[in-house]
């Protein structure tokens, strides 16, 4: 029944009717509780027809089969997966039931949704335990090592190997890897060893995995060397290995195991116990004939160049066992092989060979590559080694070669090369006077056109812009400080290139540069031929120098005036005058800092020796400055304060000043008072003040008589007030209807609104402060 698939009505049923299946599906993954057997591989072949499923014969009326995926989906919605997982358990001790969960297992572990729930169960680390099971059929390991992959490809790598990490697990996966190593002899048996294997090597590059403690290490790493060495040894007793193309795979996957162990330092000795160098230099030799060793030609190729790849990261790791097994001996011959004429095409077909077809190109790149692991380490015994077996001259050949060859045709490996070799050139040659004057000629005959390179060129992507830093970087190390070289340099208009190459302004090329004109300047001659560089519109060195110093000052943002002035510490918004007397100190604080230094020369010379009369009198020169500077801040910090103390009494003298305007602004006031309530109580005080008024306003009058002008009066008739008339004047008095006369009103209303208005008068008449009130009276007041 379970092989066919479900019939629905509407398009919409699959939908609607999800969750109800999925549940029901899910069903099947609890009966395994049942137990019986038969129930429990009727379950498991049931979940198999799920992805098996045949067409229905008849269909009933109206009704159409599901989608082939629905179940699989709906097994995916209901959890069975991590359900029959946590069903292993129940099936530990038979091996038929267990084998038939494996199988429904490796079904359902091909869907990403399945392989996350069932690593929710542990799924990893149960299926490695089960591995080391008694099974003659062999299809518990298969099934368990198939399901692990498709964890490992549809799930977190790093979680899955969490899971394998622990002690039984990788002693299970050493004990089945063992057996099938040893009695595996069916091309099925290599292939599911070699399975093992890559996940061996996974775990390998965990730290957290007990490969070491386990013993796993160890063997591997006697695996990958015994068919070199030759050495007996117990653990691969009885162990032969042939030419098959399982046996090839294992042999690469091995060597990958030896590169992964030499990134973790605790393996770093078991490199070294078990001749792990003198096996990846077994392959440091010339290719003799085709099918070297039972191997076909392209087959010992990719181990050959698999090995020396490899030997890059060992070697920088056992140099003891590097020189004992003269290995820079052996390079050296093979590169000699490398640009010499004996017959020989690479099959360029492997990863480690690409670029090499019809050439020993590959073989040389990576023999390069071990000699500048090593010499990287700045050992001077490895050093000298190879400079006592003529390493410089033979370098100056591979480079000449390798140039001559990029000029044919130029790609990324022959660059490569030609950047190595000088990189190694920089090494050997730094701080080393002799093996600068045996670098000279020759090698500044070959930097020279380096420095020549076409700019357009470092943007190719091919690694011209390495090649030109390994090519300065050679120039400092091999050339800088050798007056034989320096000279020869000179000769070959070297520093005009270097002004020509400074003068692109590629910023990432402008300390080295500098740094090597700056050394060269230490020779006579060089100051002549920068005076005499002229670059494109006649620009001078100097200028560009100057240019230089702009572009870098406008990218740190240093702030100029209008005349291009610096800022400096100058104009610090913020500052009180103590902040400015710290200012002092630290803007001078290298000058004290060097005349501290001086002091405690001084000192230290004093005690040991006296110094001569010339030296005496430097030393006295320079601490005389120092003394200078010291007192020349202190001058400006004693300014400083006293023009803050001379501000100070400045603002307390304003503030006094505006204490006094104050106080005699309120005896102004009080004195104005005091005169209007005199002028208001005492009539013969308010007709002496009237009258100084009438003299003051006579005072103001023009002397000169205008002819037929008016001459208006300043008084106004009638009027007794106590003080002068203003311009605006709010008057208050009875009502005319109450005393009579042409404006009285008869009308109430009239009235009544009239009193209210006055009414209104008096209450803005008390917000009006520039009005002057003044009652009026029926009666004179006075």
């Amino acid at each position: 029944m379970w092989r066919l698939p479900f019939q629905k009505k509407k398009l919409s049923d699959e939908i609607s009717y999800s969750v109800a299946v999925s549940k029901s599906i899910a069903q099947l993954g609890y009966l395994m509780r049942v137990p019986s057997s038969q129930v429990r591989i009727q379950i498991c072949k049931c979940v198999v027809s799920f992805y098996n499923m045949e067409l229905p014969r008849k269909l009933l009326s109206g009704y159409q089969p599901t989608s082939a995926n629905y179940k699989i989906q709906m097994a995916e919605l209901g959890g069975l997966a991590e359900t029959l997982v946590l069903s292993l358990a129940l099936v530990e001790d038979q091996l038929t039931e267990k084998l038939w969960v494996l199988k429904a297992l490796q079904h359902l572990s091909s869907s990403g949704v399945n392989c996350r729930l069932m690593m929710k169960a542990r799924a990893a680390s149960r299926l490695c335990l089960y591995l080391n099971d008694i099974d003659p059929s062999g299809q518990l390991v298969f099934r368990s090592s198939e399901i692990l992959w498709n964890l490992l490809e549809n799930t977190s790598k790093e979680e899955v190997v969490n899971q394998l990490s622990s002690l039984e697990c990788v002693y299970a996966l050493k004990e089945v890897f063992v057996d099938l190593l040893m009695h595996g002899f069916r091309h099925y048996d290599r292939q599911l060893r070699n399975d093992l294997l890559v996940i061996a090597m996974l775990l390998a590059q965990n730290p957290a995995a007990p490969m070491i403690e386990s013993g796993f290490t160890k063997l591997l790493i006697v695996l990958a060397t015994f068919t070199e060495v030759k050495i007996p040894n117990p653990l691969v007793k009885g162990l032969k290995l042939t030419y098959s193309y399982e046996d090839f795979e294992l042999k690469k996957l091995l060597f990958n195991v030896i590169g992964f162990l030499s990134k973790d330092p605790r393996a770093v000795q078991l490199l070294s116990e078990n001749d792990v160098m003198p096996a990846l230099l077994y392959y440091v030799k010339p290719n003799q004939k085709p099918g070297f060793h039972d191997w076909s030609a392209a087959q010992y190729e990719e181990l050959q160049l698999h090995a020396i790849a490899i030997l890059a990261s060992v070697a920088p790791l056992l140099v003891d066992k590097y020189l004992s097994c003269q290995a820079n001996t052996l390079l050296l011959v093979f590169l000699e092989w490398c640009i010499g004429q004996d017959p020989f095409f690479g099959q360029g077909n492997s990863f480690h060979g690409r670029g090499g077809r019809g050439n020993k190109l590959a073989q040389m790149r990576y023999s390069l590559r071990v000699l500048r692991s090593v010499v990287s380490l700045h050992d001077d015994a490895v050093n000298l080694n190879l400079c006592d077996q003529g390493a410089i001259s033979q370098l100056l050949d591979i480079l000449k070669y390798a140039a001559n060859k990029s000029k044919e045709k130029e790609d990324a490996i022959l660059l490569e090369i030609q950047a190595n070799i000088l990189f190694l050139l920089s090494v050997l040659c730094e701080n080393d006077l002799h093996r600068k004057e045996l670098f000279s000629y020759e090698g500044v005959d070959i930097l020279v056109p380096f420095i020549q390179m076409d700019p357009k060129k470092l943007y190719s992507g091919l690694g011209h812009n390495c090649l030109l830093f390994c090519a300065l970087d050679c120039l400092w190390s091999c050339v800088v400080g050798c007056y034989i070289a320096e000279d020869y340099f000179l000769e070959k208009q070297g520093i005009f290139l270097l002004l020509d190459l400074l003068a692109l302004k590629q910023k990432n090329l402008y300390s080295i540069i500098l740094g090597i004109l700056v050394e060269f300047c230490d020779n006579p001659k060089t100051t002549s031929h920068i005076s005499t560089w002229r670059g494109e519109k006649d620009q001078t060195a100097a200028n560009l120098l100057i240019q230089l110093w702009r572009q870098e000052e406008l990218e740190l943002g240093v702030k100029h005036d209008r005349y291009g002035r610096i800022v400096g510490f100058e104009n610090l918004p913020g500052l009180s005058a103590k902040d400015f007397v710290t200012l002092a100190i630290i803007e001078h604080y290298i000058d004290f800092k060097v005349g501290e230094v001086w002091r405690e020369l001084c000192a230290e010379l004093k005690e040991e020796f006296r110094p001569v009369t010339p030296d005496e009198e430097a030393l006295k020169f320079i601490s005389k400055v120092s003394e200078d500077t010291g007192r020349m801040v202190a001058t400006l910090q004693t300014e400083v304060l006293e023009s803050q103390h001379h501000k100070e009494i400045q603002e307390e003298e304003k503030t006094y000043t505006k204490i006094q305007a104050i106080h005699k602004q309120r005896e102004i006031v009080n004195k104005s008072w005091e005169n209007f309530l005199t002028r208001t109580s005492n009539y013969e005080a308010l007709k002496k003040a009237k009258r100084l008024q009438e003299k003051s306003v006579e005072a103001s009058r023009s002397k000169l008589k205008t002819q037929n002008g008016a001459v208006h009066s300043t008084d106004i008739k009638g009027l007794s007030t106590t003080i002068g008339s203003g311009r605006l004047v709010t008057v208050q008095s009875t009502p005319p209807q109450l005393v009579g006369g042409p404006l009285a009103v008869t009308d109430p209303s009239v009235c009544e609104g009239a009193l209210k208005k006055i009414k209104r008068v008096k209450m803005l008449d008390s917000v009006k402060k520039d009005s002057v009130p003044v009652e009026q009276c029926s009666e004179q007041c006075f």
